[in-house]
């Protein structure tokens, strides 16, 4: 039986009964005529308070236009974001992560509540991916993800930067190797324009593991925020949802979990963020998928790092783009057997198929070929261990030690650490513990990565290793495990770390442990008391109060 396009706005518009609901939508410009057709959310996150998603109003104007070109009435739907990088080391970084609990409320509440029949949810900075992509999951209802672009590169002294250089650049004006103009003149230049961050950090990996998950169409991520072919994108993107409609695909039929290994192995072949597996946790708890946090080590050690991206490599996101794209690298992976190829897509082909039409650009050396490696295993790494009995995760994806041991510096708090980096009062060989930062404690489960450029900045990211049960950006880059769980809040042994105590990271045999007896351990738990919560009432209280641990994806539901 034929799909209906109308399968949930008839209820809305049509009829004598719903008069009134008509009348409302007429006083904002729709028409008889533009009820009478299939009614198509285009949600979007525009903010006028950060670069990531600055140019998504005029790029839901192009998909509306596909839209209607394609026979459908677009209506317009907009949500909250947060900036990472602009809230990083404050406060204020709480607020992301629980951002994307409420950006797929917020699309699931419209969806629902105006009856739509597909929708287009663009995206563009960390958590609005996975949240949109979550929104879109909960309603089932024909539609596809689109991410609005990364930033193009800065230039400063004749060489491409990005955020992560002036985060870095932080950490060596503390040391005394830039300064104040020099500062000045790298954060004048690092962010040219709209788009989220440049390299495979969050946004660039999330963004990418939503093509090889089939929810996005395939190449439509690398292409920038500002160039001029992001229209033509969108465009399209509008006219494809109405094929999507057409056939009557749901976003439920296409996350299956060989959809969600091969958007593991695209984060793992690109050195992308630790963050993808909070967000694919969480995505695949909306869908019914089974996945745990074990996969992405077992995913990860079966498939090469082959994209030579910044911050682990060389290259930023439009520097694939001019490369050859998501089909390309969807296309060597194809050629050694880790993809499974016959995971469907919203353009109603296979990734084989679409992998297809890679068109590699002679000469380029951002996708490596599959005989000569960056490494024969992926960058994501899952330890465990006294330290993180229910798992830590660890990107490998540059050149880290493969193991470290040295004595605790003990943080209660992010900023505590700080200003023992910017102090110089870190010392070589170091490991830094940061607690009380995990999704309930925080609660928010902030990034670390002013904390953690800063150590690479002052000269200490080969010598000094990290800890924390909070989490990284995409750009940190240096032994730095996150995700630490159980988390301090909740009693984890990370609660019970004292000062002095010898930590070893043992990266080839998956081990994170404090070197302290069972029994100290044992004694010390009896000492212990859980922290009075940082916030008793709103919005950060309701999220610790419902949120589970990062070994989980730190989902509320």
């Amino acid at each position: 039986m034929a799909f209906d396009p109308r399968h949930r706005s008839h209820t809305l518009v049509d009829g004598p009964d719903r008069a009134a609901a008509r009348s409302y939508f007429h006083s904002v410009g729709y028409s008889n005529e533009d009820l009478r057709k299939p009614l198509v959310m285009v949600a979007h996150e525009w903010i006028g308070t950060m670069p990531c998603n600055f140019n998504q109003r005029a790029l839901a104007q192009r998909v509306m236009q596909g839209i209607r070109d394609a026979g459908g009435t677009p209506m317009e739907v907009n949500t909250v974001s947060i900036s990472d990088g602009i809230s990083m080391g404050t406060e204020g970084m709480k607020a992301s992560l629980i951002s994307r609990e409420l950006i797929a409320d917020s699309i699931e509440l419209c969806g629902v509540g105006y009856s739509f029949d597909a929708a287009v949810v663009i995206v563009g900075c960390d958590k609005t991916i996975p949240g949109g992509a979550m929104g879109l999951a909960r309603l089932n209802i024909p539609g596809l993800v689109l991410y609005s672009g990364s930033i193009a590169p800065g230039t400063y002294q004749g060489h491409d930067v990005t955020i992560q250089d002036v985060f870095e650049g932080i950490g060596q004006h503390a040391a005394g190797d830039m300064s104040d103009e020099e500062l000045e003149q790298l954060e004048n230049a690092a962010c040219p324009g709209a788009g989220a961050c440049g390299a495979q950090f969050t946004a660039n990996t999330m963004a990418t593991v939503m093509e090889f998950m089939g929810l996005s169409p395939m190449a439509s991520a690398t292409s920038g925020a500002t160039d001029p072919h992001k229209e033509d994108v969108g465009y399209d993107a509008g006219k494809l949802v109405m094929d999507v409609l057409q056939r009557g695909q749901l976003p439920q039929e296409i996350l299956t979990r060989e959809a969600f290994e091969n958007g593991i192995m695209c984060a793992a072949s690109t050195g992308g963020s630790t963050n993808v597996v909070l967000h694919l946790m969480a995505l695949a708890a909306e869908v019914g998928v089974e996945l745990n946090i074990d996969d992405f080590d077992e995913v990860s050690e079966r498939t090469p790092l082959i994209g030579d991206f910044r911050p682990g490599g060389q290259y930023v996101a439009l520097d694939w783009d001019r490369a050859g794209g998501t089909p390309l690298l969807a296309s060597r992976l194809l050629e050694g057997n880790y993809l499974h190829g016959d995971v469907m897509t919203v353009t109603g082909k296979t990734i084989a198929e679409e992998a297809e039409q890679a068109v590699e650009t002679p000469g380029q050396v951002v996708i490596r070929p599959l005989s000569d490696p960056l490494k024969e295993t992926g960058g994501l790494v899952i330890l465990h261990g006294s330290l993180a009995p229910e798992g830590c995760v660890i990107k490998v994806a540059g050149h880290e030690r493969m193991d470290h041991t040295g004595p605790a510096r003990v943080f209660e708090r992010e900023e505590d650490a700080m200003e023992a980096v910017l102090a110089s009062q870190i010392n070589h060989g170091d490991v830094v513990v940061i607690r009380n930062e995990g999704p309930k404690g925080g609660p928010g489960m902030r990034e670390m990565l002013g904390v953690t450029a800063a150590l690479v900045g002052a000269g200490l990211g080969e010598t000094v290793a990290l800890l924390t049960d909070g989490r990284f950006s995409g750009a940190t880059r240096g032994l730095m495990a996150g995700h630490v769980a159980p988390e301090a809040a909740d009693g984890g042994p990370i609660a019970l770390v004292r000062e002095g105590d010898t930590i070893s990271f043992d990266i080839p045999n998956r081990q994170l442990n404090v070197e302290v007896s069972d029994e100290e351990l044992a004694r010390r738990r009896e000492e212990w008391t859980p922290r009075e919560p940082n916030y008793d009432t709103g919005v950060f209280a309701k999220y610790a109060r419902l949120v589970s641990g990062a070994e989980t994806g730190a989902i509320t539901s």
